[in-house]
């Protein structure tokens, strides 16, 4: 929940105003609400009125739904969008790692695709993550460089409290800058798809619906006050990463700092992809079950991401293409169109009220992201 996705929230709030404060709340909110209602998904009741896990992951919440259609078209269609979205997000932190070290040393004549590629080499070791409990490791030295990163950004801040002004604030704001803030700010709060192995994993499955609100309440605090702070500061001069604002002595060990974040965070989504695809296909292939198999998935996953990171011109837009799309699809639509689907006859008039306005909500938001990122690869190809 605390991704890079938090060094573009002041730039967000320059483009909101206000509302970008709201939009903060409601979105925490809307994400740990439709978090809930996934998990709800995966219990039924049995004979004796307890809630029983019938299911283990998204898929098989997709498969459910849809079984009286096609038995595997709900799967193969939530597996091929999880699978989108997570590579786009490995393609994403390779892009972002090249770019950081072309940053942190431009003295050294060498091409961003090139950083790239040296990023790529201590990505290798990925390969031979078999387990989650590696990835959570990862992902705790991961959480503990983003809050030095956080750290450094709010004490400078601090140090310019003088300069403070709530008149820095737009009363008005132009509609399109307003999407672009609605979906930076929505998207850096999307967890959805790791939440049924979390859950699955957890000691006491019955403290996921506490653990939700305690994560999001916090983050919700952490991002505000980081935003709220950053653009207090800097105002209308606030760049799209914020790190990019900080004087130069500052910047090389940020910096170095985000690309340690980048490369730490990159094994998770590497992970969830590879053990989608892995599954589906040793489901369906008994032959396919071996550990070199397994091996040669996760290899090939990791080739691809660089293939991909190198060639596609434009990547920034076509990732907020795919984002509008399956962003919004696994965080709002997919949610709430299975908790009607699955949950519709125990549901009170509220609940049901709620879930359409999720839908509606979600649906507007993915199609407000995909009109701007497809008119700004209009604009990009002339």
């Amino acid at each position: 929940l605390q991704g890079i996705f938090v060094l573009g929230l002041p730039y967000a709030l320059l483009h909101s105003g206000y509302s970008g404060l709201f939009l903060l709340i409601l979105a925490a909110a809307l994400c740990c609400y439709t978090g809930k209602i996934l998990i709800a998904c995966l219990y039924e009741e049995n004979e004796d009125g307890q809630l029983v896990r019938v299911r283990d992951t998204y898929e098989d919440i997709a498969n459910a739904c849809c079984k009286k259609l096609s038995p595997e078209l709900g799967g193969i269609v939530v597996n091929v969008t999880q699978v989108m979205e997570l590579i786009m997000t490995c393609i994403l932190y390779l892009v972002v790692s090249g770019n950081l070290l072309s940053h942190s040393f431009p003295y050294i004549p060498v091409t961003e695709k090139t950083w790239a590629v040296i990023a790529f080499v201590t990505l290798l070791p990925c390969v031979f993550i078999k387990t989650l409990k590696t990835v959570s490791k990862l992902s705790q030295l991961c959480s503990l460089v983003h809050f030095i990163i956080i750290l450094v950004v709010m004490t400078y801040c601090l140090t310019q409290i003088h300069e403070w002004s709530w008149a820095k604030f737009r009363i008005s704001i132009e509609f399109e800058d307003f999407l672009i803030s609605v979906g930076v700010i929505i998207f850096s709060y999307t967890s959805q798809i790791f939440l049924p192995t979390l859950e699955g994993n957890m000691k006491s499955p019955g403290e996921f619906r506490c653990m939700l609100n305690w994560t999001h309440f916090f983050a919700c605090v952490l991002k505000t006050t980081f935003a709220l702070t950053a653009f207090l500061t800097w105002g209308e001069e606030t760049k799209e990463v914020i790190t990019d604002n900080l004087p130069s002595f500052l910047q090389t060990i940020v910096n170095l700092c985000l690309l340690t974040k980048a490369l730490l965070s990159y094994p998770l989504p590497f992970f969830a992809a590879t053990e989608i695809v892995y599954a589906c296909i040793s489901k369906n292939h008994s032959n396919y079950r071996s550990p070199l198999f397994a091996l040669g998935v996760r290899g090939s996953f990791l080739l691809l991401t660089l293939l991909m990171a190198m060639f596609i011109p434009h990547f920034a837009l076509l990732m907020g293409l795919t984002g509008s799309v399956t962003g919004a699809a696994m965080t709002f639509l997919l949610p709430s169109l299975f908790h009607l689907k699955l949950k519709w006859k125990k549901l009170c008039f509220l609940e049901k009220c709620a879930d359409t306005s999720v839908f509606i909500l979600g649906f507007l938001c993915s199609l407000a992201g995909i009109i701007c990122s497809i008119k700004g690869l209009l604009q990009v190809f002339g």
